[in-house]
């Protein structure tokens, strides 16, 4: 199966935030920049699956206007963006190094912010996949509407199968930008 993995585009919040599950507005304009570049890449009637958060909604929403076959996304929880906890919406050079030393020890358990762990991210885009998988059987491919870290924890899972990470240092680097997108060989 052939997964595209589109990034909403950059939010409208001050460069530094951590927002990570905060559910925060897209940048319109940059929203349809980013619909109109991916639009004719797209196969034909391709199953969506959208992340729960607006600015992702947002995207699908600017993808219709170019792509009405797409017709309606299923939205999915479990593709929104990792929950930063206490650290949401705050500076990210405000996090005090231990915060993230820290994390980067126990990459894989660690709560940053209290609230959800690595491999937590990892299991639920795997069960993700695994459903995403069943739908798209007939066609052969999917298409994804959300975020940097979902995107990282698909790579991961493409790379070394469902199991726990092991270090940070196994965690993809690249992701694309916002309103961009890749494709993965699933």
């Amino acid at each position: 199966m052939k997964l595209w993995l589109l990034r909403h585009a950059r939010v409208v919040l001050e460069p530094g935030l951590c927002y990570g599950a905060s559910d925060v507005a897209a940048d319109e304009a940059l929203t349809a920049e980013g619909a109109l570049a991916i639009a004719p890449l797209l196969p034909a009637g391709l199953p969506v699956r959208v992340s729960d958060l607006g600015r992702a909604r947002q995207m699908h929403r600017a993808l219709l206007q170019h792509r009405p076959d797409l017709g309606e996304a299923r939205t999915d929880p479990r593709i929104r963006e990792m929950d930063f906890g206490s650290w949401e919406l705050q500076r990210w050079d405000a996090v005090p190094r231990d915060a993230f030393d820290t994390w980067m020890t126990n990459f894989a358990s660690h709560r940053f912010g209290g609230a959800e762990h690595v491999d937590g991210l990892i299991g639920r885009v795997a069960d993700a996949l695994e459903d995403t998988r069943a739908m798209a059987a007939d066609h052969g491919a999917a298409l994804w509407i959300t975020h940097a870290g979902v995107i990282r924890a698909a790579q991961f899972l493409v790379q070394h199968g469902r199991r726990s990470i092991a270090s940070a240092q196994e965690w993809p680097k690249d992701a694309p930008d916002t309103g961009g997108w890749l494709a993965l060989d699933i």
